[in-house]
């Protein structure tokens, strides 16, 4: 049951990512002449709501998949491409949006809500 529910959850970001990314996803690193900043939505309080995602889906499937090897495999791939993509992707970003983004990455987490002290 909580494996279905964190799948769920996972999928919902993921389709909402996408939806609120629009024109301006890319499946590779790359930023184009109309790309903007999106800070709505879920990205309000997550800066990669994808990759959050697909973490949730991971820890789903070692909750559901009743095999050690299968069960942790996603989360076991997951890791090496979030230590190197997501620090490539944010110099990009800072790049690209300067201070914008610098202040969007002080309000919000890398891949959960920052948690208000």
């Amino acid at each position: 049951m909580v494996g279905a529910l964190v799948f769920a959850v996972g999928v919902w970001l993921l389709w909402r990512s996408h939806a609120e990314l629009g024109r301006n996803f890319s499946p590779s690193l790359q930023i184009v002449e109309d790309h903007v900043l999106i800070t709505d939505g879920v990205f309000r309080r997550i800066r990669h709501p994808m990759y959050s995602a697909h973490l949730l889906w991971a820890i789903a499937q070692m909750l559901l998949l009743q095999n050690w090897i299968a069960g942790p495999a996603f989360v076991v791939v997951q890791i090496p491409l979030y230590l190197r993509r997501i620090p490539a992707e944010e110099r990009m970003m800072l790049e690209q949006y300067g201070d914008e983004y610098r202040e969007y990455m002080g309000r919000t987490g890398r891949l959960f809500p920052r948690l208000e002290r």
